[in-house]
């Protein structure tokens, strides 16, 4: 399964279960800020084409976040 996953999507969703704790929107400010400081632009660019295409399987903070990140 973990295979047919966008590796960025795996570690997007990994930073959304690290960060849920936090209220909803500061939670999505936060994973986008992580994003941005610490993923290669191709990455981000990945991961906004997988969003885009119907995000399934992303966390709905990382969807919240991959629109701060536009």
């Amino acid at each position: 399964m973990a295979g047919t996953v966008p590796a960025e999507c795996r570690m997007a969703n990994d930073i959304a279960r690290n960060l849920g704790h936090l209220p909803g929107e500061e939670a999505a400010e936060a994973i986008a800020g992580h994003i941005g400081k610490f993923w290669d632009p191709r990455m981000r660019t990945r991961l906004h084409e997988f969003a885009g295409a119907g995000a399934h399987g992303l966390d709905p903070l990382v969807v919240a976040a991959v629109k701060l990140l536009s």
